[in-house]
């Protein structure tokens, strides 16, 4: 079995993942019970299919392991800001560094281009090798809006242990999913049976 077909079989997405795509990438590493983990971003197979999934990088990109690296502790460093900001604590620098590193690695501004055909037009350059870069400061820009936009104050990260992912709070929700609330009541009802009976 594929390390991606076990972790989508084990949870589906968090609520607010299709909404940021950094959110997604935060939650790619997935702690389940009994110390198993599970990181859709372990080698780069796995890299490329979860960029080429996401249209962050073509199908034939050839992740090599260096990248799969720099995707991996980016994501770390996002994951560092969302439970900063999710504890009210100052981001450590390092974290905001590696983020506006990372942005700035590619030009945002559309540059103009001209087809012989159809004449000229605004894009902005991606060539093959900058995928990795593109794909980075994607990452990163939109970590940036999620932290910096009104979604920010619904961030929030699974209230089941030993869960590590991060979701968008809806009303009164405070897991990623209905196997992680079903766990928390489970354990918060075993908790109160076992303060009874030593009561």
């Amino acid at each position: 079995m594929s390390e991606a077909l076990t972790a989508e079989s084990a949870l589906p997405p968090a609520p607010g993942a299709g909404d940021y795509l950094a959110l997604d990438f935060v939650n790619s590493v997935i702690a389940l019970p009994a110390g198993q983990l599970i990181d859709l971003l372990g080698t780069p197979a796995a890299t490329d299919q979860w960029l080429t999934e996401r249209g962050l990088a073509p199908a034939d990109a050839g992740v090599q392991e260096m990248c799969a690296t720099q995707l991996r502790s980016l994501r770390e460093h996002i994951r560092a800001l969302f439970a900063a900001h999710v504890a009210g604590l100052l981001a450590l620098p390092a974290a905001l560094s590696a983020v506006n590193d990372a942005l700035s690695r590619v030009p945002t501004a559309a540059l103009l281009q001209w087809d012989e055909k159809n004449g000229p037009y605004r894009a902005a350059p991606c060539p093959t090798n900058e995928i990795l870069d593109h794909a980075l400061a994607t990452l990163a820009a939109n970590a940036a809006d999620l932290l910096t936009g009104p979604d920010a104050k619904r961030l929030t990260a699974c209230g089941s242990t030993p869960c590590n992912r991060y979701l968008l709070r809806h009303g009164r929700r405070h897991w990623c999913s209905v196997r992680c609330g079903d766990r928390a009541r489970a354990a918060r009802a075993y908790a109160r049976r076992a303060q009874s009976n030593a009561d």
